[in-house]
């Protein structure tokens, strides 16, 4: 875990929600919701989960329904507006009640111990905490060798570019209180993108984070939803934009210059 300073002291968190987007899951989805809920029952976590159906053309829909039986935390929504991952992930936010928010995948790529760790450190006063893969004690599992060579490349462009000592910014699996969260407004990436989109103005509004390991898997079933071909501009148009903030807005959007507008 990245050595940082102790966060400022923050009012006791009530309620976890977990937002999981979906789309076309119908195979994966029953597996990670149950061992979701199974672990964060077992150490005692309030929560909900919120998973939302993307539009899929399968069954996800009608199995997230017949999972309510099992899984009573769960609350399933559908996007029924424009479709697309960061579409569906704000429509999890807006549709969550928790003072604290892990996105999470839908496709068992996510390690349900890690969203425990990630309460906890919520817990201690980070307004986020973002995993990586690539730190001692994470790792990856069957990861495709042109995606890992692309990503850590991505990685080191972003570190370099922001000066800041996070080297996964591009993997979703992260967790930020609400306030945080709110902070973050306007989201502009309707794709993968808000995955690099949300940890950049953490850090560039001023909000306090920490890193953790966390491990990775391949999915086991279905297919990829990243396209690294249609991926590329829009990350680099929320990257830029991003950099144009830190550098040109004049601390207009930081936390304290929320605050003090508050």
């Amino acid at each position: 875990m990245k050595k940082t300073p102790a966060p400022p002291a923050q009012e006791l968190l009530q309620l976890l929600s977990v937002v999981i987007p979906c789309r076309n899951e119908q195979d994966a989805v029953p597996s990670t919701l149950e061992h979701l809920h199974l672990e964060l029952r077992l150490h005692n976590v309030p929560h909900e989960i919120v998973a939302v159906d993307d539009g899929s053309t399968d069954a996800t829909w009608e199995v997230l329904e017949k999972l309510h039986a099992r899984v009573p935390t769960l609350n399933p929504v559908r996007n029924t507006g424009e479709h697309g991952y960061g579409r569906a992930v704000v429509r999890g936010i807006e549709h969550s009640r928790g003072d604290a928010v892990v996105i999470m995948m839908a496709d068992e790529s996510d390690d349900c111990r890690d969203v425990v760790r990630y309460w906890e450190l919520l817990g201690e006063g980070w307004d986020a905490v973002f995993g990586s893969r690539f730190v001692r004690g994470g790792g990856v599992i069957d990861y495709p060798p042109h995606k890992l060579l692309i990503n850590r490349l991505a990685n080191l462009f972003l570190r370099f570019l922001f000066r800041i000592p996070l080297n996964d910014f591009t993997n979703a699996f992260k967790a930020y209180r609400r306030a945080a969260l709110d902070g973050c407004r306007p989201f502009l990436s309707p794709h993968f993108n808000l995955t690099v989109e949300l940890p950049l103005k953490i850090a560039v509004r001023g909000y306090s984070w920490t890193t953790m390991p966390i491990t990775w898997r391949n999915r086991r079933t279905g297919m990829s939803k990243l396209k690294i071909r249609e991926m590329g501009s829009r990350y680099l148009f929320i990257a830029l934009y991003c950099w144009l903030e830190k550098y040109f807005s004049r601390g207009d959007y930081t936390k304290k210059s929320q605050s003090m507008s508050a």
